[in-house]
């Protein structure tokens, strides 16, 4: 028991625990002793006045409490307690009184837990007030002042709602009742509030502008961000069955539990081919925490880029880590970092670009001090597997190829970024033209143009098609089909950009030539840079190299956004795709490169066990090796997927569209002819490997291959040759039935290559792309070869209705067309209809695969109007997809007419009882259905009775699946005896 004297004599303590703090700390004691009727409301106010120094407010409190005895004495220890943290326990929130003069005391009673929980949302809720009249806007701007912290925001609506009488305190408890529950705000740490204010003011600083492939210009990130497609990854390795392979959410809910793979993980993986987006998506992450609009569950956000962790060449601790390479506390950095320690939940690390780290994950070595230094791919390394502030959540973003199965151990949840939708296209391009003419005429002639709209999913295709609007308005775009038709557009663009009264239009010998040796210099700097697995470079490393001004001036190598903005900064290419092209450029017009190095770029060598030699004399020893041989070994050290894109690009360049610019930029053709032959003979080669590969058929079933993702490389560097003659005889022995590319990240532009080469086939084949990402413009891609499909798989590839109008006009029409399998897709009545007219006028398909879409009953009444007199249907799957009556009597009827469907599966809808007495009409009078699938919906043992008595006349109905339904153990036994074929 506090009595008064023990009070007294510990008067200068609590004026320094209540002073020494911050006032949020001074405020929340204040909460705790209004809420227990410590202090009256004239009391409150005369400690609350603002301007007056916290040591008097304490002072003055200290003496109102003393006065009212030893109890109230007692319980300012406890709020003093309880504010510091040492107590965060806070009761639930119940239901109010519905008394308007109750619900005041209420918001007294229950003051510190209401500030906790409404603290992040008072913007919403003053938007609430003010639209339901509760409170007007002078009262609205009066609490937003900007002097104020979200928690004092939060008090002074509660004093607002205390002395007006017009129901608002009544309404505002009510709705306090549905508001999530936010984290407890910041402790009373002076030192951690400035600084999470000076982190926020630098990333917000950071994040404003887009920084992404070109400098230029300042464009605000909040003005043009465009969502990119975000897809779960889930475990397969499991073997959970799931409906649908995958599933999108928004960024803001990337932190979520949708979709997580490992609770005990806190990383978050990104995962995008080069230019899909993930540096932009990341920053935009950084901007709406900075700025206050999501993600504010983190109190502190660090974003790091793997490329400047990559430069540090001394050991660095987690704290030097946080405070040198990020943001430096002005005060207390010891109580910082001891509270970034203590609280690893709040904080989050972001890291972007981990295929650039030269260094590959490794489990070797353990670190666990936060304080003692180590390597950074150390430091990265055990704070991604949690040796380091375990339960920080940590966003690590990287291209596919450098994630290796001992880092997916410590994955929470793997995300895939698979471009922009048809709409996030056209968004695009209206955001980055404020003119609503010439968005529209962009939008027009993307769409216009198949293998450009196929292109731009790819955010930085986009991108480029923005760009370079004006001369695509003013010459068109047919001339636009490949990765390398757009590179050399963004060439010219800059080349004209940098001598405009030079540059004629298209990119004639006559412009490049004079640009020559720039391209040259840029190129041998690209590929020592892929060679090396460096991205950034120095001002020495361009001074060995020979990049001067003029070169830099051209606009392609940009200070780096990983290192602060200097006069002496490292620059960088604008992006790793820009990076790959020069070196192909050098690669293919470099006087020193010897036409045998081509083999190297398709794959033609072993990796050398030699130390590495340098091309430049940046190195740090001379190499005794000829130089031709250090091209060799810069190709064989660079990374597999950087060389890969490098030869898809020297292969666009040695096509025909392309010929004339190389060979008059050369001079001479010999070496040219020489270049192109090897790349036509190692293409060539590669395919026929694949073709050997193929394991000969099972008896009984069709010769089958899996393509993998060197495959699919090879098509697409084919394909940017442009070469109809090498395409053709690239499959003109291809002896397979059935061809897999399933999990590939398959993209429209891989649809393209794919149509290009498979539409020389010499037998149908059946095409299987489930779970890629070929989406409604990939379809559009893919219709030049549907010729020679015989079925076509597209499961789980974000497919939509406006997909399958482009699909069907095609694909129904073909003789030869059997199998269509379009489960897991976004398909609705609208498809179903337009795939219901299709089938009116094809008589080839047997099989159509449509479970987990939501067609619903319209839907289902389409198709099977359309299956009345269908006489090749055999099997049709409508599994998930919001059935119910209306949809079962037009299947039922259709059962009546149908002479050829041997299986139905309406396994997960909503199918009832009567509806069994439904599709038992219609069974009497067919004789082909062999399989009925109705698992999983709410049949009884009711319905099932019903299904007896077809089942005592139809001898054809093999089987009918009831798992997953509404029957007790005993029934199912009972019935399973009554009839074998009812299968539980």
């Amino acid at each position: 028991m506090y009595t008064q004297e023990f009070f007294q004599a510990q008067r200068s303590q609590l004026v320094g625990r209540l002073a020494l703090r911050s006032l949020e700390n001074f405020e929340s004691v204040l909460d705790y002793l209004l809420s227990w009727e410590v202090l009256t409301w004239e009391d409150y106010e005369s400690v609350s006045l603002p301007g007056q120094p916290l040591s008097t407010l304490a002072r003055r409190l200290l003496d109102i409490v003393w006065n009212k005895g030893g109890q109230s004495c007692e319980l300012l220890f406890a709020a003093v307690q309880k504010a510091e943290g040492a107590d965060e326990q806070t009761e639930p929130l119940r239901k109010w009184s519905q008394n308007e003069s109750c619900s005041v005391q209420d918001l007294q009673k229950h003051r510190p837990t209401i500030v906790r929980k409404i603290y992040g949302h008072v913007e919403s809720i003053l938007n609430l007030l003010l639209e339901r009249g509760f409170l007007t806007k002078y009262e609205c701007d009066e609490i937003r002042l900007p002097i104020f912290t979200s928690s004092q925001r939060a008090r002074r609506l509660l004093d607002f709602a205390k002395v007006k009488d017009n129901g608002v305190a009544q309404f505002l408890l009510q709705h306090i009742l549905q508001l999530p529950v936010l984290p407890v705000p910041l402790p009373d740490v002076t030192a951690c509030k400035k600084y999470t204010a000076k982190l926020k003011a630098t990333v917000s600083a950071q994040s404003r502008f887009l920084s992404t492939y070109d400098g230029t210009e300042n464009l605000c990130l909040e003005n043009i961000y465009t969502e990119n497609i975000l897809e779960i990854r889930k475990n397969l390795s499991l073997g959970v069955p799931s409906q649908k392979g995958h599933d999108t959410l928004e960024l803001a809910e990337i932190f979520n539990h949708k979709g997580c793979i490992n609770e005990d993980a806190d990383t978050v993986l990104l995962v995008g081919e080069a230019g899909s987006g993930k540096s932009t998506l990341l920053q935009q992450l950084h901007r709406l925490w900075a700025t206050g609009q999501q993600f504010q569950d983190f109190l502190f956000v660090f974003p790091f880029s793997c490329r400047q962790l990559q430069s540090m060449d001394k050991p660095v601790s987690v704290q030097s880590l946080l405070f040198e390479q990020c943001c430096w506390p002005n005060e207390g950095q010891q109580e910082v970092f001891r509270y970034l320690l203590d609280h690893p939940d709040r904080v989050l690390l972001t890291f972007d670009g981990f295929d650039e780290f030269k260094f590959r994950f490794t489990e070797r070595e353990t670190h666990c001090s936060p304080t003692d230094p180590t390597s950074a791919q150390n430091l990265l390394f055990n704070l991604l597997r949690g040796n380091l502030m375990k339960n920080t959540k940590k966003v690590l973003t990287s291209r596919p190829h450098a994630i290796c199965p001992s880092l997916r151990k410590y994955v929470r949840k793997e995300l895939s970024l698979m471009g922009f939708s048809q709409d996030g296209i056209e968004l695009f391009m209206r955001k980055h033209h404020s003119d609503a003419g010439v968005a529209d005429r962009l939008v027009q002639l993307v769409k216009a143009t198949s293998a450009l709209h196929g292109l731009c999913h790819v955010p930085v295709f986009s991108w480029i098609v923005s760009r370079c609007h004006k001369e695509l308005l003013l010459h068109g775009s047919g001339f636009l089909k490949t990765t390398t038709d757009m590179y050399l557009l963004v060439l010219r663009h800059f080349i004209s950009h940098a001598s405009p009264e030079d540059v004629a239009w298209g990119l004639g010998a006559s412009t490049l030539r004079p640009r020559l040796p720039t391209i040259l210099r840029l190129g041998r700097l690209a590929l020592w840079g892929l060679g090396t697995c460096s991205y950034v470079f120095s001002a020495e490393q361009l001074r060995a190299s020979g990049v001067d001004e003029e070169d830099l001036s051209l606009g392609f190598l940009v200070p780096s956004k990983s290192f602060p903005p200097e006069s002496s900064a490292p620059v960088e290419f604008l992006h790793i795709t820009l990076q790959c092209f020069f070196a192909a450029f050098y690669l293919l017009l470099g006087a020193d490169v010897n036409p045998s190095a081509i083999r190297c770029v398709f794959g033609g060598h072993k990796k050398p066990h030699q130390p590495l030699p340098r091309l430049f004399p940046m190195a740090c020893f001379q190499s005794p090796e000829p130089e031709e041989e250090s091209v060799l070994t810069l190709l064989q050290r660079a990374e597999t997927h950087n060389v890969r894109i490098t030869a898809v690009f020297l292969a666009g360049l040695l096509s025909q569209e392309h010929w004339r610019l190389v060979t008059e930029c050369r001079g001479t053709s010999t070496p040219l002819l020489q270049k192109k032959s090897r790349v036509r003979r190692c293409l060539a080669r590669g395919l026929r490997r694949h073709f050997r590969s193929i394991p000969r058929a099972v008896p009984g079933e069709v010769k089958s291959m899996h393509a993998m993702p060197e495959f699919v490389w090879l098509i697409r560097s084919l394909y940017e040759m442009q070469d109809e003659h090498l395409a053709r005889k690239a499959v003109s022995k291809l002896e397979v039935g059935h061809l897999k590319v399933t999990y590939c990240n398959i993209g429209p532009a891989e649809c393209a290559a794919l149509a290009f080469v498979l539409k020389n086939l010499q037998q149908p084949v059946a095409l299987q792309l489930d779970y890629n990402s070929v989406g409604d413009i990939g379809v559009e891609q893919l219709l030049p070869c549907l010729s020679v499909c015989r079925a076509l798989y597209l499961r789980d590839n974000n497919i939509s209705d406006q997909g399958i109008c482009r699909l069907v006009d095609q694909a129904l029409q073909c003789d030869q067309f059997q199998k269509l399998a379009l489960g897991n897709n976004h398909i609705t009545a609208v498809g179903a209809k337009v795939l219901a007219e299709g089938l009116k006028d094809n008589d080839s398909l047997q099989f159509l695969g449509l479970w987990g879409n939501t067609v619903g009953d319209e839907g289902a009444q389409a198709l099977a109007c359309a299956l009345h007199d269908h006489h090749s249907l055999k099997w049709l799957s409508l599994v998930g997809n919001n059935i119910g009556s209306v949809g079962t009597q037009a299947l039922a009827l259709m059962l009546e007419k149908n002479v050829s469907l041997e299986e139905l599966c309406l396994e997960e809808n909503h199918l009832q009882d009567e509806d069994m007495c439904t599709l038992v009409d219609g069974l009497k009078k067919n004789s082909s259905l062999e399989v009925l699938k109705l698992s999983n919906n709410r049949i009884t043992h009711r319905g099932v009775s019903a299904l007896l008595q077809v089942l005592e006349s139809n001898a054809t109905i093999r089987s009918i699946w009831l798992r997953g339904n509404t029957f007790t153990p005993e029934e199912i036994e009972q019935l399973s005896l009554m009839d074998s074929r009812l299968l539980f």
